[in-house]
């Protein structure tokens, strides 16, 4: 039971960086067909195609987090850039085309898992206050001198 248990976020990443991948990639190349939607579905996507920019910064933004999360780097990003459009996703399947909201709730149910996975990643996201950073007194240079901007002291 083990090994299902530390494999599941793997498995739970990967299916959703190939989908958004692959969905995202398709909003450019248009190698798998998408039948037209009628009605309001229809027009809102019309919609997001007629501005000229968002629909390629959808599909730009799934294609770009369903490669992090299938390469397994900077997840906790991907799981940040693909929160807001998931939500887009449930919402507009739960309002303009309820039969299609199944596929949709199972990746916000593997989205919302992957972040409970990384949640000590996400948690300081969520302190109600927190003090910023304080300023390094003593800051390595690796180029040059070890003053800031090549000045010797």
């Amino acid at each position: 039971m083990k090994t299902l248990t530390s494999k599941l976020p793997t498995v739970a990443r990967i299916v959703l960086g190939g989908i958004f991948f692959v969905f995202g990639l398709n909003g450019f190349l248009h190698f798998a067909p998408v039948p037209p939607m009628p009605g309001p579905a229809g027009a809102f996507l019309g919609a997001l195609v007629a501005t000229g920019y968002l629909f390629p910064l959808v599909k730009a933004t799934e294609t770009v987090a369903g490669a992090l999360l299938l390469s397994g780097r900077f997840v906790p990003l991907a799981l940040i850039l693909l929160a807001p459009v998931l939500v887009n996703i449930v919402a507009f399947h739960a309002a303009l085309a309820p039969t299609g909201i199944a596929v949709p709730l199972l990746l916000l149910a593997a989205e919302l898992y992957l972040a409970w996975s990384y949640r000590h990643v996400f948690a300081p996201l969520v302190r109600a206050r927190i003090a910023p950073a304080q300023p390094q007194e003593h800051r390595s240079h690796p180029i040059g001198s070890a003053e800031p901007h090549g000045h010797a002291a």
